[in-house]
């Protein structure tokens, strides 16, 4: 009960509760608690950094408080150009928490049905029911909270209304459909539980989108025309791409102009009603540069999308404007065309500037991945991590959160690296080391503002299974509230590349105090059955 509330700061704990911690089954002996059992505890569940309540934030905010997990091009399974599309990786998606689900939708070869593919690559199609149906079947097996499909479309309002169909008779009662045209605010993560939300441009009047697009493209789908610039191209100016002047085949945000609907009356009637109704969240970008993109309309609201490189440009001279922006609209961030291998990019940027919708590519692993992944282990895992109040509120005199701002060190982390068990368990006994076993150390650090971001490690502990360090570090912390702990551990090889031996990323706002056992996770962010670290966390 001492250790409880001295080292693990559960100042709540009751005597009872101990007895029934050295009562439980997986440390249950004879003469009571001995040391190994207690060692044992220590590197069990039961014992774990993060908090076993699941949901524990308010869910009753508008959407647009909450950073979601969401994916981009979610259908494909592999590289951007010429991997196969299928519903698997939308099921695994969910299956992992995401909450947006990216689908490009074009005609089929004989133009009367809907393929998901992306367009002008080498990509093989998916139909669009199957994918629909998936998404039915598998949305809320990980979380209840709801699910938004961002649709890139490429359809004829024949073909929309098609889409109208399939979609209603998919999802019937659990697909939310807005009683008015447009939003005045969103509804909270809490009143759309279960439910499915859509999110695309109004459809325009085809045929003078379609004259533009021809004139723009010179008439030639060679080149992707999905959310990205051109492979291998210049990334178009911010300025230009969102006055609809860009010929780099951003379809989505080339075309984006002011939602409601002015063409002639003859143009207005090519528009599919029944497609206009499903669509919950509007996309769409005013004409005009990134000022008018990132205007507040009062009375509604409206969702933006921006490349990683768009953002970065845009953040320089309208940061705080993104800030008061993501108040009350959503920003999506999309990977950058010439991202063919489906890699991703900080995530770090969109998260510190109030972007809600950071979209990764869910089937690219790496250390932008596992910082994604680590972000959504909070609140429960359910996909929504509510926003730090200083992204959410405006100040006495309508001051608004600056990310440029560097701020004084608000708290600090230290972190006592003990020893890590389970690779013996985990590999096989050669995989490290022919002849010997092998040297382990571990890389530990913080993803965060710029301000915060670090990297450290551990000494080398050479021919041993079970390393023990016992190594602390301190982390001072500006902005705790976007600060992801990193972890990750490795293997030296002097003659080789270093080998990989398993990583980690939390939430540094949602760590609990004191000795903790921290499950490891291999490259493609799977949990590993055996391998974990004996870590402490203090808060100074």
């Amino acid at each position: 009960h001492r250790f409880l509330t001295e080292v693990q700061g559960d100042d709540k704990v009751t005597k009872e509760d101990a007895q029934g911690i050295i009562n439980s089954s997986s440390i249950l002996h004879r003469r009571g608690l001995h040391l190994d059992a207690f060692f044992k505890y220590l590197l069990s569940d039961a014992n774990l950094p993060l908090s076993p309540v699941g949901v524990h934030r308010d869910m009753s905010a508008p959407l647009s408080h909450y950073f979601i997990y969401t994916g981009h091009n979610s259908y494909l399974t592999g590289n951007q150009l010429s991997s196969d599309c299928s519903d698997a990786p939308i099921i695994q998606a969910l299956h992992k928490g995401v909450r947006v689900i990216e689908l490009d939708i074009w005609p089929n070869s004989s133009k009367e049905n809907v393929d998901v593919l992306h367009g002008g690559t080498f990509t093989s199609p998916v139909e669009l029911i199957k994918c629909l149906k998936s998404i039915n079947n598998h949305a809320f097996v990980a979380s209840d909270y709801p699910v938004v499909i961002t649709l890139e479309d490429h359809l004829t309002p024949d073909l929309q209304a098609k889409v109208a169909e399939m979609v209603n008779q998919t999802f019937r009662e659990i697909l939310f459909t807005p009683g008015s045209e447009c939003l005045k605010e969103f509804p909270s993560p809490q009143s759309m539980k279960k439910r499915v939300i859509i999110s695309t441009k109004p459809p325009k009047e085809y045929l003078e989108a379609k004259e533009i697009k021809e004139k723009e493209n010179g008439s030639d789908r060679s080149k992707p025309l999905g959310d990205e610039e051109a492979w291998g191209k210049e990334v178009p100016d911010l300025e230009g791409s969102i006055r609809g002047d860009n010929k780099n085949g951003d379809d989505e945000d080339q075309s984006d102009e002011e939602d409601d609907s002015d063409g002639d009356l003859k143009s207005q009637q090519l528009v599919a009603p029944q497609y206009k109704h499903l669509i919950a969240i509007h996309a769409g970008k005013p004409k005009g540069g990134i000022s008018e993109a990132l205007k507040v309309d009062p009375d509604k609201v409206r969702r933006l999308s921006l490349s990683e490189e768009q953002l970065e440009k845009a953040a320089k001279t309208h940061g705080k404007e993104i800030v008061r922006f993501t108040q009350r609209n959503i920003l999506r961030v999309y990977p950058k065309g010439i991202r063919v291998d489906s890699s991703n990019y900080n995530p770090l940027i969109g998260w510190m500037h109030g972007a809600q919708m950071v979209a990764f590519n869910m089937q690219g692993h790496g250390r932008s991945l596992w910082i994604m992944q680590g972000m959504f282990r909070a609140n429960g895992g359910c996909g929504y991590v509510e926003k730090p109040d200083f992204l959410l509120k405006t100040g006495p005199n309508n001051e608004i959160f600056d990310p440029k701002v560097r701020l004084p060190v608000k708290k600090t982390l230290k972190v006592t690296v003990y020893m890590g068990e389970g690779w013996y368990q985990e590999f096989p006994h050669t995989y490290f080391d022919q002849y010997s076993p092998p040297d382990f150390y571990t890389r530990v650090g913080i993803a965060g503002v710029p301000a915060d971001t670090m990297m450290t490690k551990t000494k080398t502990l050479e021919d041993n299974w079970v390393p023990a360090w016992n190594e602390t570090f301190e982390f001072p912390l500006t902005v705790p509230e976007l600060a992801l702990l990193r972890v990750e551990v490795h293997e030296y090889d002097m003659s080789e590349k270093d080998d990989f031996g398993g990583q980690t990323c939390l939430p540094v706002w949602e760590l609990r105090k004191g000795i903790r056992a921290i499950p490891l996770y291999n490259r493609k962010g799977e949990k590993f059955k055996h391998v974990r670290l004996l870590m402490r966390f203090d808060f100074v």
